[in-house]
C-alpha cells in the first residue's frame, strides 16, 4: 500500500507546472549578460582592436632591446628627424617607441642598428604585458639603409 501510495504523490508532483521565475531574477539575469557583453566588447575595443592600421614611420634606429619582467618583449626606438618642443626653453628629437612583433624583425634591426629605417606599424588603444609596453606595434620593415 506504501508503494501505491507514493507513486500516486509521484503523479501528482509531476502534474503540477513549474513555478514561474520572478520578474526580478530575470531582470538580473538579463542585465548580467548585458553586463557582461558590454565588458568584453569594451576589453576587445581597448586592447585587441587596432585602429591605427599600417602606419608608416621613419628614422635612424636609436636602440632595440629583448626586456621585460614577467614577459618579455621586443622593443625600440626610432629618432625621427626634426626637433619638437615640450615646452618653453626645450627643444628635443622627435622619438618613435615602439614594440615588435616577432623575432625575426628583431633580429634584423638588431644587426642594423643606427641605419635609416621605414617601418609599418599597427596602434592599438592599449597595452597588454605579452604584446609590449607601447600600443605601437611594429609588424614589417618596409626599407633600411644606411646613415647619411
Amino acid at each position: 500500500m506504501d508503494d501505491v501510495t507514493f507513486k500516486a504523490h509521484e503523479a501528482q508532483i509531476a502534474a503540477q507546472p513549474p513555478k514561474p521565475t520572478s520578474k526580478f531574477k530575470k531582470f538580473i539575469y538579463k542585465f548580467l549578460i548585458v553586463i557582461v557583453l558590454v565588458l568584453g566588447i569594451f576589453i576587445w575595443w581597448k586592447y585587441f582592436y587596432a585602429f591605427g592600421k599600417e602606419g608608416v614611420k621613419s628614422g635612424y634606429l636609436n636602440y632595440v632591446v629583448y626586456k621585460g619582467q614577467m614577459f618579455k618583449t621586443y622593443e625600440g626606438k626610432l629618432i625621427q628627424q626634426g626637433i619638437k618642443s615640450k615646452g618653453t626653453a626645450t627643444v628635443q628629437s622627435n622619438e618613435f617607441e615602439f614594440s615588435i612583433k616577432n623575432k625575426r624583425i628583431y633580429d634584423i634591426l638588431k644587426m642594423n642598428s643606427g641605419k635609416y629605417f621605414d617601418l609599418q606599424y599597427n596602434e592599438y588603444n592599449g597595452v597588454v604585458p605579452w604584446r609590449g609596453n607601447t600600443v605601437y606595434i611594429v609588424d614589417s620593415i618596409l626599407s633600411m639603409r644606411d646613415a647619411e
